[in-house]
């Protein structure tokens, strides 16, 4: 990404504009370029609270949109594995954008936010672990108060799913919308390559 300055945008997961507010923002400082991007889905399907990613991943997955996509419920990605992914996405996708998406712990009246952050994702670091960092672009859902592990176990599935909805939703809207403009900058190319051919 060619922006540097941090940002953050929130959005409440039950608002119906949420995921076309993290479309725009996704639009805007992540699919810049039309090389196909790179998600990553962090977390565990063991806990409920930290089951954002994983599920965020699936209904991704489902969707059957052109994007590398790593960490859904049938092949999670956890904190630990984030470490060795970094390396493994730096070979494999040199050139592609990384979107990290994770559960996380906040304030209680944080719970049932959206962040988008202009940073690298730091999982465990809600519990001061030093797991490493991947991506360009974070999402982060708040699915638990700061009170220990014992939060992330005793949050309703359904609230997590309606997160995962909500943040899917939103990255397929920007997928959708860099398809279009790739296929319209294609089309102008072509044009312009039948007007070259013609004079020459």
């Amino acid at each position: 990404m060619d922006e540097k300055i941090p940002f953050e945008t929130c959005v409440k997961t039950f608002n119906a504009l949420a995921p076309l507010a993290l479309a725009n923002t996704l639009k805007r400082y992540l699919f810049k370029t039309y090389v196909r991007p790179v998600i990553l889905c962090v977390g565990s399907d063991r806990v409920a609270g930290d089951s954002l990613g994983p599920m965020t991943g699936t209904l991704l997955e489902e969707s059957k949109l052109p994007l590398f996509l790593y960490g859904t419920l049938r092949s999670p990605v956890t904190a630990r594995e984030v470490r060795y992914m970094k390396g493994y996405l730096a070979k494999t996708h040199p050139l592609a954008p990384v979107l990290a998406v994770d559960a996380a712990v906040g304030e209680r009246e944080e719970v049932g936010l959206i962040k988008v952050i202009a940073s690298p994702l730091l999982p465990g670091s809600g519990s001061n672990k030093q797991l490493g960092e991947v991506g360009d672009l974070s999402i982060l859902g708040i699915t638990a108060p700061r009170e220990g592990m014992s939060a992330l176990e005793n949050v309703r599935l359904g609230s997590v799913y309606a997160m995962a909805q909500a943040i899917s939703e939103g990255i397929k809207l920007a997928l959708e919308n860099n398809a279009m403009r790739a296929g319209s900058l294609n089309r102008k190319m072509r044009r312009n390559l039948k007007v070259m051919s013609k004079k020459w």
